[in-house]
């Protein structure tokens, strides 16, 4: 599988391939040290597994873009993967052009969701609390724009430049938003967004 994914990079002229990990805790060790632009993880590595190699990752580097691809569905693997913050999730059968479009949507601070992953995820968001209400507080017009654009998949910097402001406001608002909604990232505020209608998902 390394060896396939490493031939479809590096031929792409826009990537570099910086290294590989055969291990959960060198998976860490290499994120941590090289601190490169994408991240793409599987869940099941030898010793420590993706989830809690995640984890640690984002723990020490918030900032860092991962893009988990693996062959698992399963609940328990999907949930903690998108909660601890990974901002893609891929199954192995996506196609090398998905792949890479994806790689590329990550980096610009996209989330890029299997068809199935998203529905499970929204399936998750829709349904009702016991004692509280999903909406939380309520949105104010800035931090709704933000919503928004967040739901038609852009990056931070995309988001700053058509709302001209700074990124550091953006993620101030993103902050706001996810506290307000009671929402664990901005992959479920996204989904969040167009499970209520608020924006309705691409077609393609």
């Amino acid at each position: 599988m390394r060896e396939g994914l490493r031939g479809l990079i590096e031929v792409e002229p826009d990537m570099e391939l910086a290294g590989e990990a055969e291990s959960g805790e060198q998976g860490v060790e290499m994120a941590l040290k090289l601190r490169r632009d994408v991240i793409l993880m599987d869940l099941v590595m030898p010793g420590m597994d993706g989830v809690v190699a995640l984890g640690k990752i984002k723990s020490e580097w918030e900032e860092a873009r991962i893009l988990v691809l693996t062959s698992f569905l399963e609940n328990d693997q999907v949930f903690p993967a998108i909660e601890s913050g990974a901002l893609g999730y891929l199954l192995k059968d996506t196609k090398p052009e998905e792949l890479l479009t994806s790689i590329r949507g990550v980096y610009n601070g996209e989330t890029m969701l299997h068809p199935s992953i998203a529905k499970k995820i929204m399936d998750r968001i829709q349904e009702p609390a016991e004692n509280e209400k999903p909406n939380g507080q309520e949105l104010t017009q800035r931090e709704m724009d933000v919503l928004l654009l967040l739901a038609h998949g852009d990056g931070d910097r995309d988001i700053a430049e058509k709302l001209i402001v700074s990124e550091s406001t953006v993620h101030f608002h993103v902050g706001n938003i996810l506290s307000k909604l009671h929402l664990a990232n901005r992959t479920q505020a996204a989904l969040y967004a167009i499970g209520e209608g608020l924006v309705k998902p691409d077609k393609d």
